[in-house]
């Protein structure tokens, strides 16, 4: 318990240092950009109007309102992936500051994840804007929707440590991650109904797949117009806590040799 105060006191002592590396992740990626942050609510939807019309010819008749059923997925499946990708690199990138000074190495990481969150809650004004446009319906569910954004923050959180400090021992990880995230994203129900799925790759990915319970529970919100049921809530908050147990575990434990490596 000492311990775990301790470093949580260091990490409070650095979070002006957070919120300026996000704020600097943020300012780079639209710099020079005429539209700016609006690219954050224009980039998923024309992404998702492109999918839309692709994929609606193939489900449209079993899927009520496939736009929105889509950009509840999509937007979801973005920031995980797109956010662990920049975690991944998080340590080797900022080899140069961690060789001068002393900071908390994880600091690097969680500004990345954190970075890709506010991206996340920005895409949201996308999702009204297509919910508005298609006539979907709004109810009070819809409000409860940072509860997994929190727990899909914190098991991006625990896989962003992870594969950070394995990314600094074995620079073939961003390689094979790369085709992990494309499996991923093809057994995960983002643009198909997950019935469309044989019995036993359905048993899978319901009970394996994180982004299933995260999705899955958006998707209970903001278009089922309903609360999400306790099993894939549970799943969702187990899968979340594990995954930063073991990220922040094996981040921890390795973080002392990451000089003689970066």
């Amino acid at each position: 318990m000492p311990l775990m105060l301790k470093r949580f006191n260091i990490f409070l002592k650095y979070k002006d240092l957070l919120k300026q590396l996000v704020q600097k992740d943020l300012k780079l990626k639209y710099r020079r950009s005429f539209l700016g942050y609006v690219w954050s609510i224009l980039n998923p939807l024309l992404v998702m109007i492109v999918m839309a019309v692709v994929f609606s010819t193939m489900f449209k008749r079993k899927i009520e309102n496939f736009p929105v059923y889509l950009f509840c997925g999509q937007i979801l499946f973005n920031y995980m992936n797109q956010s662990t990708h920049q975690a991944l690199s998080s340590i080797n990138g900022n080899a140069a500051l961690l060789k001068k000074t002393y900071v908390p190495k994880y600091i690097f990481t969680f500004a990345k994840i954190t970075s890709g969150l506010v991206d996340l809650i920005f895409s949201m004004g996308a999702l009204i804007l297509v919910m508005i446009a298609t006539g979907a319906r709004f109810s009070w569910h819809f409000l409860l929707f940072p509860w997994v954004l929190l727990q899909l923050y914190i098991f991006c959180l625990g896989l962003g440590l992870f594969l950070a400090q394995a990314n600094v021992f074995f620079r073939d990880i961003q390689y094979i991650y790369n085709a992990v995230t494309t499996a991923w994203l093809y057994l995960t129900p983002i643009f198909y109904p997950i019935d469309q799925l044989s019995p036993e790759l359905m048993w899978l990915v319901k009970h394996f797949n994180p982004m299933y319970f995260y999705i899955g529970q958006f998707r209970d919100l903001v278009y089922n117009h309903q609360l999400p049921g306790p099993v894939i809530t549970f799943a969702g908050c187990t899968a979340a806590v594990l995954m930063l147990a073991i990220g922040t575990g094996s981040f921890l434990k390795n973080q002392n040799r990451f000089i003689l490596y970066i």
